[in-house]
């Protein structure tokens, strides 16, 4: 039999191997090394015993033996694979990391350092965010402001078109006054009454029919006046004749009135939110104004008695308008009278567009006067957006 000590004394050599590497004091790759070593030498010795004793039993027990050492190997790589993670520290002191380097714990100073960093970022949104809806929000203030409001303009337009009517209005109003009577009464070369009425009668006969077409009285006012000799002093026609004239005045009177308080109310609007829009407007009326007087003009001047009697026919479509010569209204108001009050209208409303035509004339003080009071209320109103 084979001496068999020299391997058990080689055996008995080996003081530390099998203990732990903690407690031996190696590190984790020393203690793979040994590891392996052992197993090694193990089945050396296993591999020499069965080359020795030569029998079948031996050589089952070296290939357990393999089978063991193999096992043993594949624990020792597991752990030396879980030694090699030690504990890694952060520079802020909190944060533990594995082998790949991913945290499995964050302590709250990272968690804080992270954050920080990703503030920077979102505060630098947030700030552009703010940016553009503040410059969204000024450009539609001054989009506001720069743009023409639409009721101005349509204030504009009806003050141009509602001067024309109220101006003469006016003008007739001025000349339905008894002292316009006595003027053309006492004027040089008006046509005496050839029936018999002096210019006293005249003045005293039509200052009633001046009286009923201004005042509130109903249609006996007329009716029941009459001459020395007691007859009537107007026929029924006539006195019809006057209540059309009448209400058709009244209407006129009533419309005029009521342009004007609208005119006011738009020019108080436009010197608030238009300034120049009065001028404007009223520029535009007086050029629309004389247009109208001229047209009309021409067609008097032209044509006296079809003019005359188109205008009868569009107010007194029922034809009551029509009288004998002795008759007491074409005594008292001949033809050459309504042509001297047609005259006098022409240049009242004449004169008053060129008047208004020279105040409101577009200078270029008065555009850029204009221009400096829009910027004003444009600062004015965007100051009241912001104020909101």
């Amino acid at each position: 039999m084979p001496n068999l000590s020299r391997y058990d004394s080689a055996a008995d050599a080996r003081p530390t191997e099998d203990k732990p590497a903690d407690a031996a004091g190696l590190n984790p790759a020393e203690t793979h090394d040994a590891v392996t070593n052992d197993a090694e030498t193990e089945a050396a010795e296993t591999n020499a015993a069965a080359e020795t004793k030569g029998d079948a039993k031996t050589s089952r027990n070296a290939g357990a033996a393999r089978e063991e050492t193999t096992a043993r190997k594949s624990a020792a790589t597991e752990q030396t694979s879980a030694t090699k993670q030690p504990a890694a520290t952060n520079s802020a002191g909190g944060e533990h990391k594995d082998a790949d380097g991913g945290p499995w714990y964050v302590s709250g100073a990272e968690h804080s350092a992270a954050n920080t960093g990703s503030e920077p970022e979102q505060d630098a949104e947030d700030a552009a965010i703010q940016d553009a809806e503040a410059q969204r929000r000024s450009l539609e203030r001054e989009r506001a402001a720069a743009a023409k409001p639409v009721l101005g303009r349509v204030v504009q337009v009806m003050i141009a078109v509602f001067f024309p009517v109220m101006l003469l209005a006016a003008a007739i109003r001025a000349v339905a006054t008894p002292m316009f009577l006595w003027t053309e009464y006492h004027r040089p070369g008006f046509p005496a009454d050839s029936f018999g009425f002096s210019t006293e009668d005249r003045m005293t006969y039509g200052s009633y029919a001046v009286d009923y077409l201004l005042n509130f009285a109903s249609p006996r006012y007329l009716g029941d006046l009459v001459t020395p000799d007691g007859d009537p002093l107007y026929l029924a026609s006539e006195v019809s004749h006057m209540a059309d004239v009448k209400m058709v005045l009244g209407i006129a009177f009533l419309s005029a009135l009521g342009m004007a308080l609208l005119s006011i109310a738009g020019g108080i609007y436009l010197a608030r939110r238009c300034p120049g829009g009065i001028r404007r407007a009223l520029f535009a009326g007086a050029v629309a104004t004389l247009a109208l007087i001229a047209g009309l003009l021409v067609a008097a001047v032209l044509a006296w008695e079809q003019f005359f009697t188109q205008v009868h026919s569009i107010f007194f479509s029922q034809g009551n308008w029509t009288f004998r010569l002795d008759d007491t209204l074409i005594r008292l108001f001949p033809s050459q009278f309504w042509m001297d009050s047609g005259g006098t209208v022409a240049a009242l409303v004449l004169l008053a567009s060129i008047i208004v035509l020279v105040f409101t004339w577009p200078t270029k003080r008065r555009r850029e006067r204009s221009r400096l009071a829009n910027e004003a209320a444009r600062r004015r109103y965007l100051e009241s957006l912001e104020s909101v």
